[in-house]
């Protein structure tokens, strides 16, 4: 069984892990894990309470199959620092790791962007959050991108990232996430 990891904090972007968290969650071959810092309550940007299921201490990065980072503002205002080794370390031993929006800045900032194609939410944006930041030359102009094990997308793109994970966990194939992207994305179903 392949474990979804996905970071909640206070003020995540609910609505950018909407349309992956079902389909995930209802595959026999997946468990999604959701987890915060401290393992307590969270609210989301759009207010919704979320009870973790487990704290980041408690994780061992083995078990971790894909990390999935949402966005929020916290991340443009510094926080969620507490990750940064679990995410160094996922990313050094090949582990899948997703970004959305804001959440892109903080792979910039660890330095995971410099060498592989990826997207943000703007490469202006991506630049000014992350000074530090080297990779623009890889930046992708596009709504959501997969590069080796990271794939990132801006903040507009909750569909187009959702596809990107199926197809990189192998939860659909590329036709069949292709199928659920257009139903969700243009409301057109094919069989």
């Amino acid at each position: 069984m392949k474990k979804i990891h996905v970071f909640l904090f206070n003020g995540f972007a609910d609505w950018e892990i909407a349309h992956l968290a079902p389909e995930i969650n209802k595959h026999a071959a997946f468990e999604l894990i959701y987890f915060s810092g401290d393992g307590q309550m969270v609210t989301s940007m759009g207010g919704l309470q979320v009870l973790p299921t487990i704290a980041l201490n408690d994780l061992k990065a083995e078990d971790i199959d894909l990390l999935i980072l949402p966005g929020g503002t916290a991340w443009e205002q510094g926080k969620n620092k507490e990750i940064a080794a679990l995410t160094l370390k996922l990313f050094q031993t090949g582990k899948a790791i997703g970004a959305i929006c804001a959440a892109t800045t903080f792979l910039a900032q660890l330095g995971i962007l410099n060498e592989l194609k990826h997207t943000s939410n703007d490469l202006g944006y991506l630049k000014a959050m992350a000074p530090e930041y080297t990779g623009a030359d890889k930046y992708q102009q596009t709504l959501a991108y997969s590069d080796r094990n990271i794939i990132t997308a801006s903040g507009i793109a909750a569909i187009e990232f959702a596809k990107e994970i199926f197809i990189q966990t192998q939860l659909k194939s590329s036709g069949d996430a292709e199928k659920w992207y257009q139903l969700f994305k243009n409301g057109v179903w094919s069989e």
